[in-house]
């Protein structure tokens, strides 16, 4: 059985640092294995997820571990008071930060709706950025949709990014993910109310690519600077 690396865990909520290509919960998969189920038996008690990663996207994921506790998470995450800050690797060398407000498609019919996204390069090389990404809001795609809409679409992608370089890093590299990664979040614990930081660090593969194209890059990126 996979085993969820735990960055936290008390009698309230669980934080851990999940794979790329695990899908949270069964709702969003059709294979027996989820982050959801993984933990609960991992822990010997049922969880409860507020929030999402996509399946391709690795990092800070919380659980809650009562119905109390994941409400009073879940609410966090609807009012957006929720800080989450993500790495991803994206097309193209750029250096400018950009706050981006536009809508972006919210279902599979087309529906656009308003978000907002800001983006602050952090290291260039072989013609791609290590670039960090925080949502002002938390729609569905969000971070992936707003980057193909500036030019820079993330590597491995294969829904906004572009074929022939995920093809590359997969021929060139053996990276066969979405290069997408949920750093840190900062929440309230739902009971006691205190500040918690949670970080999950850049992952193997994910620093081996980031190596092999010149661009550098340390923990000390994730200096855990004010939102």
């Amino acid at each position: 059985m996979t085993v969820l690396p735990i960055l936290f865990r008390d009698e309230w909520l669980c934080a851990v640092d999940k794979p790329s290509g695990l899908a949270v919960h069964r709702g969003w998969a059709r294979e027996r294995d989820t982050a959801m189920t993984l933990l609960r038996d991992q822990l010997g008690q049922w969880v409860y997820p507020p929030h999402r990663l996509d399946r391709g996207t690795s990092g800070c994921l919380v659980f809650a571990l009562n119905p109390e506790a994941a409400r009073a998470l879940g609410e966090q995450f609807e009012r957006g008071e929720v800080f989450k800050r993500y790495l991803a690797l994206t097309r193209g060398e750029w250096r400018d930060p950009v706050l981006l407000d536009h809508p972006v498609r919210a279902d599979r019919k087309g529906v656009r709706v308003p978000a907002a996204t800001a983006f602050r390069p952090l290291a260039r090389g072989g013609g791609f950025t290590l670039t960090e990404a925080i949502p002002r809001t938390g729609r569905l795609h969000q971070i992936r949709q707003h980057l193909k809409h500036l030019g820079h679409p993330i590597v491995g992608d294969v829904e906004y990014g572009k074929g022939d370089i995920n093809r590359r890093f997969r021929a060139e590299f053996g990276f066969h993910r979405l290069a997408l990664h949920a750093a840190e979040l900062r929440l309230k614990h739902p009971v006691t109310g205190a500040g918690f930081i949670f970080r999950a660090p850049l992952p193997a593969p994910f620093l081996q690519v980031l190596m092999a194209l010149g661009i550098p890059y340390s923990s000390a990126e994730d200096d855990g600077r004010d939102p």
